[in-house]
C-alpha cells in the first residue's frame, strides 16, 4: 500500500508480511499461523510460533520521487488478544531474540548496500526497527530495493513474534 502521510506530506509504502515478503518456513504451521488483527493496515499478520532459523526477504521495484527514503521493520514481540474490551499482551513465551542480534541489509538497483543489526526488545509493543536508508536521486524511472531481517542461530529458537513488515517494513522519505 502506497500513500502520503497527512502530517508530514512524505512518501509512505507498507509492505504485508502475508502476501509482500518470502518468509522461511511460513507455510509450515508448525512454525508460522497467519493471524487476524485489528493493529495492522492489512489486517492480518505472521506469527512466530517458534524457529531455529529466521529469514525474511522483500523487494519492491517503486518509481520513488528523488529523494532519501527510510526503511523499517515493524516487529512486535509476543501475542496481543482482547480481554473485557481492553488490549492485553502475553509476552510468558517470548524466546531467543536476546542470544544473537539480528541482521538488516537493505540493497538497491543502483548498487547503495546498507547491513546493521540490533537485539529485539520491548516486548508486548509494535516496535520500528531501522533497516537502514537509500537515496533516490532520478526519480523518473522505478527504483529496486531488496531487504531482509534475518537471524540465523540454530544454538536455540526463536519466538512468539508478530511481523507486520516494511511493516516488517515501512518506507518513508525523509
Amino acid at each position: 500500500k502506497v500513500w502520503l502521510d497527512r502530517g508530514s506530506g512524505k512518501l509512505c509504502l507498507a509492505i504485508s508480511a502475508n502476501k509482500g515478503l518470502s518468509i522461511t518456513g511460513v507455510d509450515d504451521r508448525r512454525y508460522w499461523n497467519h493471524i487476524l488483527t485489528e493493529e495492522s493496515r492489512f489486517s492480518t499478520v505472521a506469527y512466530l510460533q517458534h524457529t531455529w532459523w529466521f529469514e525474511v526477504e522483500g523487494e519492491v521495484d517503486f518509481p520513488f520521487p528523488a529523494g532519501t527514503y527510510s526503511l523499517f521493520f515493524r516487529v512486535h514481540l509476543g501475542r496481543a488478544h482482547k480481554r473485557f474490551g481492553r488490549r492485553v499482551c502475553n509476552t510468558e513465551h517470548v524466546h531467543g531474540w536476546d542470544k544473537k542480534p539480528v541482521q538488516f541489509q537493505l540493497w538497491t538497483s543502483d548498487g547503495q548496500y546498507v547491513a546493521s543489526q540490533c537485539f529485539l526488545k520491548g516486548t508486548g509493543n509494535w516496535t520500528f526497527y531501522h533497516a537502514g536508508d537509500f537515496t533516490v536521486v532520478d526519480g523518473n524511472s522505478s527504483t529496486k530495493v531488496k531487504f531482509s531481517m534475518t537471524q540465523i542461530d540454530c544454538t536455540h529458537t526463536k519466538g512468539r513474534k508478530k511481523l507486520y513488515i516494511m511493516s516488517v517494513s515501512s518506507m518513508y522519505r525523509t
